[in-house]
């Protein structure tokens, strides 16, 4: 697997160090409050897995943060960093871990200096996401967590997002993250392993598979199909395309080719619940991720949603989550502030 742009030269900007020299390839992992602990993992297990396949210890990797000393994860995993110090401490590669999209500090200072010295920069998921907004760059490709994608395409302009795994643009790597993140890693590191050393490295990983980073996300429900039958895909998808204008069930035989005793057959053995229930599902879901996430009025997702007035998609909120649209808002920022001070 290799980044775009990579082919046969070094993905990480350096000449590949040969064995025996004794010299290392430096890692920087940057931690911010609520960082992914699934993402901080991935890229050190990677990296050890890698030196274990070399039989030698290649690349080292440090951990620094915007607030050293003990910094928390979202899941409450604790990871001891050094202070990031501008203009100072530069590694080969710096990824900044995702985290709470409202805590994450990009900070954009530290990109361009790492960039200026020609050093590979890589954000994931919630870091690129904060790194997009802050940024708000109209040229060059950019991507993120196929969630974050949605809510930044509903809440802004940015022409140059995809839903790839990742891209590569102006010196600066963004990225899904997530369960990718180790695709990733293996991407950066390719030029210093052979091809078996690759095979090895994947299989001692337990990776069926090894995705390109040009390679589409699996968005939504839909979008990974190793997950469910062909006959289940076609429903799921026509559902996702069809949130903010819901299609009736007689609509749906049509699309999909199926009966609708067909529907409900596979929906019932495969979810143990009706294709309405999971259909009104999906669009709660979305119409969560943007009261929670965004600043769109409630009556624009109400409309986006498919649910045609505040009350209507009130009435749905509540009975799914146990809450109104202005009470998950209220809450959600209550939190964030709480969370941003600690």
């Amino acid at each position: 697997m290799q980044l775009e742009g990579a082919n046969t030269r070094n993905t990480l900007g350096a000449k590949p160090i040969q064995s025996g020299q004794g010299q290392t390839v430096q890692f920087e992992i940057f931690l911010s409050l609520g960082f992914c602990e699934h993402e901080t993992s991935s890229i050190t297990r990677t990296l050890s897995a890698a030196n274990e396949t070399l039989g030698y210890s290649l690349f080292r990797t440090r951990f620094v943060s915007d607030t050293p000393g003990f910094v928390t994860s979202r899941g409450g995993l604790i990871v001891r960093a050094a202070p990031s110090i501008d203009n100072h401490g530069f590694s080969d590669v710096t990824i900044f871990v995702g985290g709470n999209t409202a805590a994450q500090n990009i900070p954009i200072s530290r990109v361009r200096q790492l960039k200026k010295q020609g050093l590979c920069v890589v954000l994931l998921s919630d870091a690129a996401t904060k790194y997009i907004e802050k940024t708000k760059s109209n040229t060059g490709a950019v991507t993120t967590h196929w969630k974050d994608a949605a809510i930044l395409r509903e809440s802004g302009f940015h022409p140059g997002l995809t839903d790839r795994l990742a891209e590569k643009s102006d010196g600066v790597i963004t990225a899904a993250g997530s369960g990718s993140t180790i695709e990733l890693i293996i991407g950066l590191i390719s030029t210093y392993l052979d091809k078996p050393q690759i095979a090895q490295l994947s299989n001692s990983l337990l990776l069926t598979t090894l995705r390109k980073g040009d390679a589409q996300q699996p968005n939504e429900f839909g979008g990974n199909e190793a997950i469910f039958n062909q006959r289940v895909l076609k429903v799921i998808l026509a559902m996702e395309e069809n949130i903010s204008e819901p299609i009736s069930m007689q609509e749906m035989t049509k699309i999909v080719g199926m009966s609708t005793r067909q529907i409900e057959r596979v929906f019932q053995d495969t979810f143990d619940q009706s294709p309405g229930k999971f259909y009104r599902l999906i669009r709660a879901k979305k119409a969560r991720a943007l009261i929670e996430e965004t600043l769109i009025p409630l009556v624009e997702i109400a409309v986006a949603t498919g649910y045609g007035s505040v009350s209507t998609m009130a009435r749905t909120i509540r009975a799914e989550y146990g809450e109104t649209p202005a009470q998950l808002r209220t809450r959600k920022n209550k939190d964030l502030m709480k969370f941003s001070k600690g």
